[in-house]
């Protein structure tokens, strides 16, 4: 049951995401964006991973990292470049797209706040613009198991509570703020926080 209200609230929340990034960048036909920190898996049956493939309107125009195997995604978003990498060290020149993407992902970069860091940089390295999100840490509920407060607890405490095989390193928007290489603007949307840069 809760599983179930987690997913629904996460396919809501990301779809107004998706409208906030639509309306903030105003990319037409011809924007070229790399959406950093996709995952092997379809869109739908409950799942609302790799949603911006699923509904952006120019799916030709993107091109997808994840740092997985890429099989079912590729089956699933056949219009969408895949393609292979660590997101901290992105294998494009510096410029090669207009719009950098990234949702949810940050807070999972293993290495701590270097780690997020040079994730940020790689994909602000790449794209002219970016908007990335993350939970908000200061929000009283966990958004991907939507238990109250157990992201406030120490690093070894909150891995013990949260069934995570990867990181989980929660930001505020101060930390979060300070991770790009020029002023971006923070948005607090309560239960997520949405960089939008440059500011």
């Amino acid at each position: 049951m809760l599983r179930r209200v987690a997913s629904e609230v996460s396919l809501r929340s990301r779809e107004r995401k998706l409208r906030l990034f639509l309306d903030l960048l105003a990319p037409g036909p011809e924007t070229t964006v790399v959406d950093v920190g996709v995952t092997d898996a379809p869109f739908g049956d409950g799942s609302s991973d790799n949603f911006f493939e699923a509904m952006y309107p120019w799916p030709g125009r993107i091109t997808a990292v994840g740092h997985t195997e890429l099989d079912r995604f590729v089956a699933a978003f056949p219009q969408v470049q895949a393609v292979r990498a660590d997101g901290r060290e992105l294998p494009f020149a510096d410029g090669t797209f207009d719009v950098g993407f990234s949702n949810a992902v940050v807070e999972h970069v293993a290495g701590g706040r270097d780690g997020q860091r040079r994730f940020v940089h790689e994909l602000c390295r790449v794209a002219r613009r970016v908007f990335v999100t993350t939970p908000n840490r200061w929000f009283p509920l966990e958004v991907h198991t939507l238990l109250p407060l157990v992201h406030w607890l120490p690093a070894g405490a909150r891995d013990r509570v949260i069934p995570f095989d990867d990181v989980l390193d929660p930001l505020g928007p101060k930390a979060f703020a300070s991770l790009f290489p020029y002023e971006v603007r923070v948005l607090n949307r309560g239960m997520t926080l949405v960089a939008v840069g440059p500011a």
